[in-house]
């Protein structure tokens, strides 16, 4: 597929499967670090979307989140395990969209695996604190919006274009199979 804009001499798109799909959502999660979390809200007092850290994307492509066993989005998910997670790397590339069904579990061995010193600010008790718990997100479909050559390269090309009038854009996006 080539771009919308028919000034853009450039193939930028790309849908990944298997193991490129799981090396770009490690990828752009790991430049991200945070995302947005969707849920179904299940009651008035969830907004079904907060903020969260992810603490590993796993071999699988699957997602990682330390959480509360009280908290809105273990109650959300209870009652629907469909989520939608969205990355914002960097200003202009990095971006992921993840469709998921999450998983909640209480297993210690994963607690400790996951488990971060910081993580003591809302688990008072350390990691056998019993509210903890862990969000596992298998996805399910994907998309990205990134960038060929890095950040620079993209910056040279927008910059190029600029002096040029030509479009020179480095981007690249597509559809994330896992």
């Amino acid at each position: 597929m080539n771009s919308i804009n028919k000034n853009q001499p450039e193939n930028n798109h790309e849908d990944l499967m298997a193991d490129k799909a799981v090396d770009k959502l490690k990828d752009l999660a790991r430049g991200a670090k945070t995302c947005f979390f969707c849920t179904v809200p299940s009651s008035s007092n969830s907004k079904g979307t907060r903020p969260m850290t992810i603490q590993r994307v796993d071999d699988d492509g699957c997602f990682w989140f330390v959480s509360a066993n009280d908290s809105h989005q273990d109650l959300d998910i209870r009652q629907n395990p469909d989520v939608k997670l969205y990355f914002q790397g960097s200003t202009h590339s990095d971006f992921l969209y993840v469709e998921g069904t999450a998983t909640i579990t209480e297993d210690k061995a994963i607690i400790k695996e996951l488990w971060e010193p910081m993580f003591k600010v809302w688990f008072t008790e350390g990691e056998n604190d019993p509210r903890i718990s862990v969000i596992k997100i298998t996805p399910t479909v994907g998309y990205y919006w990134d960038n060929k050559n890095g950040n620079a390269i993209a910056a040279i090309k927008m910059l190029m274009g600029v002096i040029t009038g030509k479009t020179l854009d480095d981007s690249i996006e597509g559809d994330i199979i896992v």
